[in-house]
Formats: structure tokens, sequence, C-alpha cells
């Protein structure tokens, strides 16, 4: 079925990416996006939209990542220069965050991602019978 884009209906790309930062369906709003912790369901349980087509890969990550690293080294900077820290303090400090603010933030990011990809109708997103 070849549609023209613009008889469609308008997707909000705020709209979808905020349900996907809840991890909700970019869609509705009310069924879940993850059956595991970044595993996308294939379709909402409860409008049915289908949510395989999504591709996002590594970006998820390099997001999280960068954010964190700016978060880290803004919080080291600072404490170096406000006061005499021991170079010990910030390896029990500073790797424990660095390995669970981004673990934190991935299904957030993922699913507004997807939200992304959904409401922009990328890989796949709006071809289908289902828009």
């Amino acid at each position: 079925m070849d549609q023209d884009t613009t008889t469609l209906d308008q997707r909000s790309v705020g709209q979808a990416m905020w349900r996907g930062t809840l991890c909700k369906c970019p869609h509705c709003g009310q069924g879940k996006m993850f059956r595991a912790y970044l595993k996308v369901v294939d379709q909402c349980d409860v409008c049915g939209e289908e949510l395989k087509h999504h591709r996002a890969d590594d970006f998820p990550p390099y997001i999280a990542i960068t954010i964190v690293g700016h978060i880290i080294i803004f919080l080291m900077l600072h404490l170096d220069m406000t006061y005499h820290i021991q170079p010990i303090t910030y390896m029990i400090s500073m790797i424990p965050l660095a390995i669970v603010l981004p673990l934190a933030m991935l299904p957030s990011i993922k699913g507004s991602i997807v939200g992304l990809q959904w409401a922009t109708r990328m890989y796949g997103f709006g071809t289908g019978q289902r828009d």
C-alpha cells in the first residue's frame, strides 16, 4: 500500500518522544514499550501499534555516555577546584556513578529514540495498515 505522506495523520514528535521517555507506547501512551530491560515489544498490548520496526542500535548508549561524561567531569572539576580531594575518592565515587547512571538512563533514552523514529515514520513505522 503506497501512501503519500501528506495524506497521513500528523504525529507529534515531542509527544512521541515524551511517551517513549516514560517507556510507554509512542502512539497511545498507555502500553509498555519494553518487555525486558532494553527489549522493545513487537506491538503495543493496548493499541496494537507495531514497534518492531525500531532501529535504535548504538544511539541510546552514545547519548547516555555523553550525558554521564559531562556530569562526572563537571563534578570532578568542581570538587578539585573547591576541595582537596584524594584520588582514591574519585575511584570510589565516580567509577560506580559512571557505571550506574548510564544503565539507569538507557531505557528512557532508548524509548525516546523509538518515539522519535515512530513519529517521523523512520524504518517502516507508518508504512503498514496501522497508522
